[in-house]
This record gives structure tokens, sequence and C-alpha cells, in this order.
């Protein structure tokens, strides 16, 4: 009688990430995963360039997050979005989210949305940054105040929610993936959790 191979049980997958945003586009994949939030200096090097500064904190907070749950798969993202060469932040704020929306009316914004994927069994990590083009419109600050104080968008890199009210502010968008502008690029990550053999779809329950 010939003896059955042991089944290896599926990696734990873990989103290294406190974003409700990542979460939610996650979730999409129909994936068991566990979320941990990494405690990561979020803070640019002095001249790194923002593509530099998404891919060192996305592979940063990967680790971070590895480090604890060597027998896992660990996504790690960030983002920076960027004008004339200068990063924009989350602004926290109105005040601060009316600034930057001023400041971006009528310009070109460029996000940039890193994602590392981190196998702590191997130690192989894939690393990508998915650059979105944007075009905000000028709009008028009444419009503007208007926009914050509906939506309140005071977590997001260049205060509008793509994904909500916020399309309003923008004109045009150019990406090759459309989830990477809301923070987690799903078409890069199914590339990359296949090359982990992560198996997709999910387990369907019965």
């Amino acid at each position: 009688m010939s003896q059955q191979p042991a089944l290896t049980p599926a990696p734990l997958l873990i989103l290294a990430s406190g974003s409700r945003y990542r979460r939610e586009l996650l979730e999409r994949l129909r994936l068991p995963f566990t979320v941990y939030a990494p405690h990561v200096d979020e803070t640019p090097l002095n001249g790194e360039t923002p593509h530099d500064t998404s891919l060192r904190l996305s592979r940063s907070k990967a680790e971070a997050v590895a480090a604890k749950h060597p027998g896992a798969i660990v996504i790690g993202s960030d983002q920076v979005a960027t004008l004339d060469g200068r990063q924009i932040g989350k602004p926290g704020d109105h005040d601060t989210a009316m600034e930057q929306l001023r400041m971006m009316r009528g310009r070109v914004v460029e996000f940039h949305s890193a994602l590392c994927v981190l196998d702590a069994r191997t130690g192989v990590a894939q690393t990508d940054d998915v650059v979105t083009i944007v075009k905000f419109r000028h709009l008028p600050d009444d419009v503007l105040d208007a926009y914050l104080r509906a939506e309140e968008p005071y977590d997001c890199a260049g205060s509008a929610k793509s994904e909500g009210l916020g399309i309003m502010v923008l004109e045009k968008i150019e990406s090759d993936d459309p989830t990477a502008l809301i923070g987690l690029p799903l078409i890069a990550l199914t590339t990359m959790l296949l090359n982990a053999g992560v198996s997709l779809p999910g387990p369907v329950a019965a």
C-alpha cells in the first residue's frame, strides 16, 4: 500500500501594515492573512529619491515583521507622493490637506507605490515600485474645502481618495495598476505571491 505524501501546510501570510486601505485591498484576493503593524521610522533619508524611499520603507516594514514570524510570507508596502521632487506625506489635519491640494491643483503628481514580498522561510525578497501619474483639477478653495470636510482624507498621501469622493479633484490617472494609487498594487502582488508558491485563489469555504 503506497504511502501518501505529507501535506505541506500553507505558509502564514502577513500584511505588514496598519492601513485599513491596504487590508481592504488584500481582502480582494480572498486569501487568509494576518495583519501586524510594523514600527518603522518613515522619515526620508537626506538626498533619497521618492523611488528609493518607498522601496526602502516597504522592505523595512516586511523585514521588521518577518523577524518575528520566520515561517511567514510577509507583504510590506509604502507610498510616497512627489511634486517637483518634493515628497508629500499624509496631511494629518484639515489645514495641511488644504495646503497640499492648493499646491497640487492643476499640477501633475507622481505616486510611488512600492511593494515587498518577503519569504521569511528562505529570505528571498521580491520588490517593485509601481508609479502612478496623477493630474489634479484646478479647483477653487471653496470646492477643495467642501471636499475635505465631506471625506476627511487626512490619512492619505496627497489628500485625495481616488476610490472615493476624491476622484472629483483628479483630472487624469495613468498607471499600469488601478489599485496602486489606493496603496497596494495588486497586479504586482499577485505575481509575487505566485512566485512565492502561494495558491490563488485561496481556499473556498464549503
